[in-house]
């Protein structure tokens, strides 16, 4: 029976989350890893479209992820889970449901290189007053900088082959951990 681990990652919009996920999830299914991403976009759009970006509706969001996870978790090997989570308090709820199969893993990235990057135009949006709750740019949506993540990956300095590298090989380890 499986009981996958799950990988929770946090960072703002346009750190490499989802990059870094999708790499590694191919890498894992070569090996023959039953793998599963919940995307925070994804969820958002198919499961969750009645949220908004306030604090609650952003809470409500990550518990339900969690919840997703915890559903999944006999089906697959590993879950990667990336997600914005914000909020310390989100983080340490899905711990506390995922048990010791949880790894929190932090994407780092100062505000100045997720804005040059603008992945998805948001942070223009948000300079020119279309979003006005940005997570971590708009001043009441606030992100709590992660200060005990499992896994803590600079996406400032290291490439996006480096930072897949490092969650990669930080996956193998605990597999082999555990079995």
């Amino acid at each position: 029976m499986k009981s996958a681990l799950i990988f929770w990652f946090s960072g703002l919009s346009g750190s490499g989350k989802t990059t870094i996920a999708q790499t590694v999830k191919v890498l894992l299914e070569k090996e023959g890893r039953s793998v599963l991403i919940l995307d925070g976009d994804d969820v958002r759009e198919r499961f969750h479209k009645n949220l908004g970006f306030n604090v609650e509706d952003i809470k409500e969001n990550n518990r339900l992820i969690s919840e997703l996870c915890h559903e999944n978790k006999d089906l697959f090997d590993i879950i990667l889970v990336p997600i914005i989570s914000p909020y310390k308090e989100s983080r340490e709820k899905a711990r506390e449901l995922l048990n010791n199969k949880f790894y929190e893993v932090y994407v780092s990235a100062s505000l100045k290189t997720v804005i040059a990057r603008d992945t998805k135009g948001l942070y223009a949006k948000a300079a020119s007053g279309l979003i006005d709750n940005l997570i971590g740019y708009s001043k009441n949506t606030i992100y709590e900088e992660p200060k005990d993540a499992d896994l803590v990956i600079n996406s400032n300095y290291q490439s996006v082959e480096q930072s897949v590298k490092m969650l990669y090989e930080f996956v193998i380890k605990q597999l082999k951990i555990l079995s």
